[in-house]
């Protein structure tokens, strides 16, 4: 079975943007009010700043990524 570009690119960009949420609210609970949106402890840090900052970096990356892909005409 082949799954076209698209559809693939669509699945991407959902997934990434679940992804974008998530750790977004995670890194504003984190950064803004200083709690963990978990409920458990969630200090690990790298370069001063919240391990969830970079997932939400990451994510935003796929999704852009993935939102460049799916406007391409090739």
């Amino acid at each position: 079975m082949e799954i076209n570009k698209q559809l693939a690119l669509k699945v991407i960009a959902g997934i990434s943007l679940v992804g974008v949420i998530f750790s977004g609210v995670l890194s504003y609970f984190e950064i803004f009010q200083q709690v963990c949106g978990l409920g458990g402890m969630c200090s690990t840090t790298i370069f001063t700043l919240p391990s969830c900052v970079y997932g939400l970096v990451m994510y935003l990356i796929v999704f852009v990524i993935s939102l460049v892909g799916l406007r391409s005409k090739k």
